[in-house]
């Protein structure tokens, strides 16, 4: 379901999104969907302190590892169908 949203505008700010809008060929409601889009994808959502949490708990196990070198060329290897 779509919801209608009113912002109110000064002039010169309407003229520059106005504009903005043309240049795109898009019409101002159209900037102002995808703009907003934009804007909420770029904001932090959830809590910071938890996902730091879960980042610090995953760095503190342990894994196998090798040098990058050798772990690319064993993948190439595999993909490659032959032994590394």
């Amino acid at each position: 379901m779509s919801k209608r949203l009113q912002v109110i505008l000064d002039d010169e700010d309407l003229r520059e999104i106005q504009a903005m809008a043309r240049a795109r060929r898009l019409t101002v409601a159209e900037w102002v969907r995808q703009t907003l889009r934009a804007a909420r994808r770029g904001e932090a959502m959830g809590d910071t302190a938890q996902k730091f949490a879960v980042i610090q708990t995953a760095a503190s196990h342990s894994a196998p590892t090798a040098d990058i070198d050798k772990m690319l060329k064993q993948i190439e290897a595999g993909y490659l169908g032959r032994r590394p």
